[in-house]
């Protein structure tokens, strides 16, 4: 993303943000509820357009492009929603095949294999015939990333994927990420959870009004003397965000 400018019904979403996501570094954009964070998301992947600005995707420059003129670079992006956005008519093993089930490319019998080599990844897979209607939020979440794997993608996007968990839920979460990038893919997730982003990203990328405050690793961050990023590390009575 270069110099993108975004704004809604009058209001400013994100003013000249720049954002680099390289293979291979995992990162983290942070900031407060509201401050633009998922909207970062669905500009990538070109689901909204910028005002004025570029966003480019291995090489080429989408911002003004028909979906159809990206739909491959595209397909290299997968992303997991905060609420796992299953398909509420659809068993745990057709929402993980359903991309693949649309392509048409493969045998049912090669879907059905990489259906159920994506669940035991997650640790899922006795769920396989199962309703979303019947998982707990934390295995929803998990079938949402198995879901996201089916196709192979090299960069993971996962929006807010702690939200409403329980530790145990966080824990797994957290472990899946780490053995996705053990295996070579890039992530980029947006949240407000701390504990979660410092304990699987390289990179961290702050927001705060519009705009970007700071980029940079964890040391770095913790280090800055940014009043805004250290009020965020360590809120008071007397926070900025109050």
């Amino acid at each position: 993303m270069d110099k993108v400018c975004y704004s809604v019904g009058g209001r400013t979403i994100l003013t000249d943000f720049d954002l680099l996501l390289e293979q291979g570094v995992n990162r983290t954009i942070l900031g407060v509820s509201g401050s633009g964070k998922t909207t970062i998301l669905r500009l990538i992947l070109g689901l909204l357009n910028p005002d004025s600005g570029s966003v480019t995707i291995n090489g080429l420059t989408i911002t003004g492009l028909k979906e159809a003129s990206y739909r491959q670079q595209r397909k290299k992006i997968a992303i997991v929603f905060q609420g796992g956005a299953l398909f509420d008519s659809m068993t745990v093993g057709e929402n993980v095949g359903y991309r693949l089930f649309e392509e048409g490319r493969l045998k049912d019998r090669e879907i059905e294999e990489i259906v159920r080599e994506k669940l035991r990844f997650v640790g899922v897979e006795p769920a396989l015939d199962l309703y979303p209607s019947e998982l707990s939020g934390g295995m929803k979440k998990r079938v949402a990333i198995a879901r996201a794997l089916a196709a192979d993608p090299d960069y993971i996007f996962f929006d807010e994927p702690t939200t409403g968990l329980d530790p145990i839920g966080v824990y797994n979460i957290c472990s899946l990420m780490q053995r996705l990038q053990a295996e070579g893919k890039t992530t980029l997730m947006v949240t407000h959870d701390l504990a979660t982003a410092f304990a699987t990203s390289q990179k961290f990328t702050f927001v705060h009004q519009s705009r970007l405050l700071f980029d940079g690793n964890e040391a770095e961050m913790r280090a800055c003397a940014i009043p805004e990023v250290r009020e965020f590390l360590s809120p008071t009575d007397q926070s900025l965000f109050v």
